[in-house]
Formats: structure tokens, sequence, C-alpha cells
């Protein structure tokens, strides 16, 4: 009886995950207290975590197909058009094996491969087909039909859950010394520094972009605007599929001067808003000088 009740015992302490001896120090933390820990963990990461306005606090203006950062840093990002790699033979793959080595073996600098999922936005798609459908007069009943048909469908697979797609992108990064340049003034020591860090960039652009082609690979230079797509569709993932990049541009939300129709009080209320800042700058000029 004394050894079936220690049996039982045992059991129970094991159990609850008590320790064996009533002395002995508890080995195994309770889910509940384990939850908590974690729950303290992910709260003190998120008061640790950079404020919005401080992630691309580096990042000073998009100018020449680059991003211009802090300290003379410059980016070049390109587009890149893949290639269908398990769809091949082995000889064909052997070959984009070969090319890409190839190039990573000319290459003594880094080179970023950044991946964007966005949704897959098909109302251009589907507005040319009505647009199409609209303006062909000899366009057979049953043709329209089975047109119609496609539309639904499509809005309907679009509408049942977000679908996304990959774009993938090349960044090559490159820093100017402005010790290294001679310039007679600040305008041509800031046209000099621009155009070196371009030639470099679109060097290391061009090599990746021969090479590539080898192994099937398309490379594409991003525009300034594209520059700007790339970083609204980073932080507007959700938001970018009803409020596209392309409508932005077209309310002018991206011109330094709107060329819209405005009314007398809005440009009255901007003369009078630039009249003050002018001021402004005035009166704090006069009180550094003073």
């Amino acid at each position: 009886m004394a050894v079936i009740g220690m049996a039982i015992y045992v059991f129970a302490r094991v159990m609850l995950k008590e320790p064996i001896l009533p002395w002995g120090k508890k080995k195994n933390v309770s889910n509940t207290a384990r939850k908590v820990s974690q729950k303290k963990s992910v709260q003190a990461d998120m008061d640790k975590s950079i404020p919005f306005e401080e992630l691309f606090s580096d990042l000073l203006e998009i100018k020449d197909h680059m991003f211009r950062k802090t300290n003379n840093q410059f980016v070049l990002v390109a587009k890149v058009e893949p290639v269908n790699y398990f769809l091949l033979s082995n000889d064909e793959q052997e070959a984009i094996d070969i090319a890409f080595e190839t190039w990573l073996a000319q290459i003594n600098y880094p080179v970023q491969w950044y991946l964007q999922n966005r949704y897959i936005d098909l109302s251009e798609p589907i507005e040319e087909m009505r647009k199409s459908m609209r303006t062909e007069d000899d366009l057979d009943v049953n043709a329209a039909e089975y047109g119609q048909a496609m539309i639904d469908d499509l809005m309907k697979w679009q509408s049942i859950s977000p679908r996304y797609e990959t774009k993938r992108f090349a960044v090559f990064q490159h820093r100017i010394e402005v010790n290294d340049l001679k310039a007679d003034s600040d305008e041509e020591l800031e046209t000099k520094v621009l155009e070196k860090a371009f030639a470099e960039l679109y060097r290391r652009f061009n090599t990746a972009k021969g090479a590539l082609r080898k192994a099937g690979v398309e490379l594409e230079l991003l525009t300034n605007e594209d520059l700007g797509e790339l970083l609204y569709y980073a932080f507007n993932r959700r938001k970018a599929f009803k409020n596209k990049y392309k409508d932005v541009a077209l309310q002018e939300q991206l011109s330094l001067y709107v060329t819209a129709d405005q009314d007398d009080s809005r440009i009255e209320a901007v003369k009078e808003m630039i009249e003050n800042g002018t001021t402004e700058k005035e009166e704090s000029r006069e009180k550094e000088a003073s």
C-alpha cells in the first residue's frame, strides 16, 4: 500500500509539473506564466519600435533615378524580370548557373535583392476589354457574351480573396567621397557628386544587365516615378489596391505646383502663406545678424 501510495503521489506531482520533493525548486514554468512573459516581451519590443517618420530619416530625396541618403550615399534600383528556372532542361539550367556565377565573379561590390508583394490589379485589363467591346461594331453576339462572362469571372476571382504577385528588384549602392572632388562652388560640387554617383551606379547596372541577359534575366532601370511607386507600395500595401499610385499622380498630389483650376480665395490664401513665410525668414536673419 505504501508503494502504491508513493507511486500515485509521484504521478500526481509530475502531471501538475510540480517538484517531487516539496522543498525542491520548481523546474517548469506554467503556460500562464509563459504567456505573461511573452506578452511583456512583445510589449517591450513595441515600446522600443522606431516611429514611422524615422524609418527613412537618412533618405533626403529622389533624384536622377536614385535614392539620395545622408553622407552622399546613393541607391539605384533596377526591376528584374526573372526566368522560370524549373521549367527548363538541365542544360539550360546549367547555362543560367554559369552566367550568374560569372557575373558574381566579376563584381567586387555588394548587390542586394528586394522582393515586394503587391495586390494583383485587374482593373486596367478589364477596362480595356470593356472599351473594346463597346467600340467594336461588328462584334458577334456570342463573342460579346463570352467577353462579358470572362469579365464577370475575373471580377469575382479578384473579389473572393486578395491575390498577390511578387516584384523583384536589384539594389546597387555607392558612396561618394566629396574630398576627392574639386569644385569652385557648391553648385558645381553638387553637380559633380550627382554625375559621379550616377555614372558608377549605371556602370554596375549595365554590367549586371549584360551578364544576366545571357541567363534570360532582364533588368530595367527605375525612373524617379517608379522609385516613388516602390516606396508607396512598401508602406501602403493594403491601401494601394484601392488608392492606386497612378491616381495619386493624376490628382497632382506629387506635383510641387498644381496646374488645376483654383478659386481666387485659395490663391490669395497661398500668397498670404508665402508672404508670411518670407517675412519670418527675414526676421530670423536679422536676429542672427544682430
